[in-house]
């Protein structure tokens, strides 16, 4: 599955800065997690989509890899539906995330840049841990 994930978390990367980019996450049969990796850039942002059921819990977590700035990186998860609204918003909250899911459907972990690394368009490589249980 890692190897999946991480070729799922490069899938889009030669879009332009503004582009969004989208890969689904799978858990491999008796697995409730998995890591992915990529990198965002400047106004870029990167949406990972999972199925999940209303009650469960959604665990994220958010790590700096590697940047060439300061590493502001953050992840909102958005529920199914949402036109941009967040259930968690990241750069308020913390880049860890432990939330009861309000209802079944595809909600969506937005991976995206603020302050001078989003505005002199640098990139921040990231691991994101996810888990639904």
């Amino acid at each position: 599955m890692k190897a999946l994930a991480l070729t799922l978390a490069c899938i889009g990367f030669a879009t332009s800065a503004s582009a969004q980019s989208v890969a689904d996450v799978k858990f491999e049969t008796g697995n409730y997690g998995t890591m992915v990796n990529g990198t965002v850039t400047g106004k870029e942002y990167f949406d990972y989509r999972l199925g999940a059921k209303a009650g469960q819990e959604l665990f994220a977590e958010l790590q700096v890899s590697d940047t060439n700035g300061y590493g502001v990186i953050y992840f909102n998860i958005l529920p199914p539906g949402s036109d941009g609204a967040a259930i968690y918003n990241g750069s308020i909250n913390g880049n860890t995330a432990r939330v009861e899911l309000p209802e079944d459907g595809d909600y969506t972990i937005r991976v995206y840049l603020m302050g001078n690394d989003r505005d002199s368009d640098k990139t921040v490589g990231y691991n994101l841990d996810l888990s639904i249980q």
